[in-house]
């Protein structure tokens, strides 16, 4: 029986082919630090009592303003050389979801979807609408430049030199985090700038209820980050929440065989998925998924490599 004073954290900050040997010290130093911020921001609300969705809002927050993370601060740049931000949250107890798509100048876009949740009769708002829904609330508004570092200027720059055709392996991913508070609910919640050089206002999954970002107490809460035309067309998220709630799957499996369905197809990524009895997991299909897992019953764990535990 599920202790119901348990709880579980598990987040990701994106999963590609980035090699342990490509990464500098400082890089990787920087990147588990992170991790373990946004596990400690987390993970004390839910010690403490709190819901799982201030959980997952509160975690995804502390990736976003990171320049490390393709969300937030540090997002890839689209082809004409500007930054569109995607982000969701769901609730697993009511299916309330929020979701935001294009936006350009919301510091946290994770509280942007929120507030759609809460504070509007929609789920989901895109681009020039989603930027007057957040003025309209008075979230907190920042100037273009925040968004914009050196890196992700470099990436779009080489992107254009060789043709201007995004990688689908997507090296550099999106944020999320799910959770299991005290009460027995879980949340999810994903946020991401997409892939560099993508045009036309092009939208992922993360951004889309049952694609990228799905909780439900009775089955699962599941966020993803990967190739994102994949991760749509299989419907990952809702399709790992269903074979948990109706087919009684452990959530390892259920995990490992969307994957499986994800690469198949010729997509790669990963997911962290979490159930309303405590359990949690990840998988991945890249080399890499920046991640982290916190619970009740344990120290915190971070890893960024294919073999590590």
């Amino acid at each position: 029986m599920t202790d119901p004073k348990s709880w579980t954290l598990v987040i990701h900050g994106g999963a590609g082919e980035i090699a342990r040997s490509r990464t500098s010290p400082e890089t990787d130093a920087a990147l588990r630090d992170a991790l373990a911020r946004a596990l400690t921001a987390g993970g004390d609300i839910l010690s403490s009592g709190g819901a799982a969705l201030d959980a997952v809002e509160a975690a995804v927050r502390v990736l976003e303003d990171d320049p490390h993370f393709n969300a937030g601060r540090g997002s890839a740049f689209t082809f004409e050389g500007t930054n569109e931000l995607d982000a969701a949250i769901m609730a697993g107890d009511t299916l309330a979801a929020g979701s935001i798509a294009g936006v350009t100048a919301t510091k946290n876009p994770v509280t942007l979807a929120r507030a759609v949740m809460e504070q509007s009769s929609h789920v989901l708002l895109g681009r020039e609408g989603a930027d007057q829904f957040s003025r309209d609330h008075d979230l907190e508004q920042t100037d273009p430049a925040w968004f914009a570092t050196p890196e992700r200027r470099r990436q779009l720059d080489e992107l254009l030199a060789n043709g201007g055709k995004y990688d689908v392996e997507m090296k550099y991913g999106t944020v999320g985090a799910v959770a299991r508070d005290t009460s027995g609910h879980l949340a999810a919640a994903t946020s991401t700038g997409g892939v560099t050089g993508k045009r036309w206002g092009r939208i992922g999954d993360s951004p889309l209820i049952g694609a990228g970002t799905y909780a439900d107490d009775r089955g699962a809460a599941v966020s993803c980050t990967g190739a994102g035309e994949f991760f749509i067309r299989e419907s990952v998220a809702f399709q790992i929440n269903a074979r948990v709630r109706f087919l009684g799957e452990p959530l390892q499996v259920a995990a490992d065989t969307v994957m499986a369905e994800v690469k198949a197809l010729g997509g790669t990524g990963g997911v962290i998925v979490t159930a309303a009895d405590g359990d949690a997991a990840w998988s991945f299909t890249t080399s890499s998924m920046y991640r982290g897992r916190a619970s009740s019953d344990g120290a915190a764990v971070v890893a960024l490599y294919a073999d590590e535990d």
